[in-house]
């Protein structure tokens, strides 16, 4: 019964051998619980995600067996590939706009774990059960339901690592083949892409804890020489933070008037462009004000990969800094694009 939190996954660098290896899916982790008629969606956090899912709750209900428990992800995707922005526009308070959007943009559910069949719990049966008992109770799923897809070798996992970015996937996870379910245990593997950009640090954040650094903000120039907002890199030592203010008092500007990104504060400017302090269903009223710099300081970041090829999709990792790069210099063109991949590919 709910809650259950799922089990979770600790970074490696490499793949390793002698596991179970599936694609790691770039989507909203979810629970689903069948018991007759009724059927619930839950995150990661043990959330309720069904009312933002209005089609799933239908085709799953149609799809899985009567009464069972199964881990996977929800994903949309648009022209081949997954669309994490797609998904997060799903959570939204009016019911309306859901249902409109889930005839628009549908989801799927990826199944890759099950934790009950029938009265029967299998979170202490090994890995290599629970997925025989999931392929068989899926064997004839058909869309939005998949099975996800997995192999015991590890060349073809490095294949699939190398190939299905391109279709919007993550990377890949390994599992030890006698793993029990552990709930909000790491006990998973995920192995993630990685690469580097130079970036213009143009303003940075407080942290929470108080007048130190928080984040910095990250900007790359596109085609027109417009800097665009890419994202954020943060996760410095408390020490570093206190530091960093010290480091970038020169750069710090009175106000914002003059930076490029001077019309945050302004909706309609972000429509036109890609700027800080975009509020969102996820910010709420989170403060979102931001510390302007001069945009002459370069910085080299470790980022996995790129939402719809326009932000990074999740926080960057500061590296070094780069004064031998000039702020105009840092262009999206230095990004490296992977070689597209059909989704339908990877579900088939």
């Amino acid at each position: 019964m709910p809650p259950v939190r799922p089990m979770l996954a600790k970074s490696a660098a490499r793949i390793p051998a002698g596991m179970h290896y599936e694609a790691k899916w770039d989507g909203f982790r979810a629970i689903v619980f069948r018991d007759g008629t009724e059927l619930d969606l839950t995150s990661r956090s043990t959330k309720p995600l069904t009312r933002y899912f209005p089609e799933l709750v239908t085709a799953l209900a149609e799809r899985l067996p009567e009464r069972c428990v199964l881990d996977g992800e929800i994903v949309i995707a648009r022209d081949g590939r997954l669309d994490f922005d797609a998904l997060t526009e799903r959570i939204h308070p009016a019911d309306s706009r859901v249902r409109t959007l889930a005839e628009r943009t549908p989801a799927s559910f990826v199944a890759f774990d099950v934790l009950a069949l029938g009265d029967e719990s299998l979170v202490d049966a090994p890995l290599t059960e629970r997925r025989g008992r999931l392929e068989e109770i899926l064997a004839g799923a058909t869309a939005p339901l998949h099975l996800a897809p997995a192999t015991t070798d590890a060349e073809l996992a490095q294949r699939w690592f190398e190939q299905y970015e391109g279709a919007g996937l993550d990377g890949v996870v390994a599992k030890p083949l006698d793993l029990r379910y552990r709930q909000n245990e790491r006990l998973m593997i995920k192995i993630k892409h990685e690469r580097t950009a130079d970036c213009v640090v143009a303003g940075y954040r407080f942290h929470k804890s108080g007048p130190v650094v928080g984040s910095l903000l990250l900007g790359l120039h596109d085609d027109t020489g417009t800097l665009q907002h890419v994202g954020v890199c943060a996760a410095f030592t408390t020490k570093r933070r206190a530091e960093l203010i010290t480091e970038l008092e020169p750069l710090r500007m009175e106000s914002a008037e003059g930076h490029p990104w001077a019309a945050w504060t302004e909706e309609a400017a972000h429509e036109k462009s890609r700027l800080p302090g975009a509020t969102s269903r996820w910010t709420g009223k989170k403060d979102l004000s931001w510390v302007a710099l001069r945009p002459e300081l370069v910085a080299e970041v470790a980022y996995e990969h790129m939402e719809n090829g326009a932000r990074f999709r999740h926080t960057a990792r500061f590296r070094r800094w780069r004064p031998d790069r000039t702020p105009e210099s840092c262009t999206y063109a230095q990004l490296d694009e992977p070689m597209k991949f059909d989704l339908a590919d990877v579900l088939r």
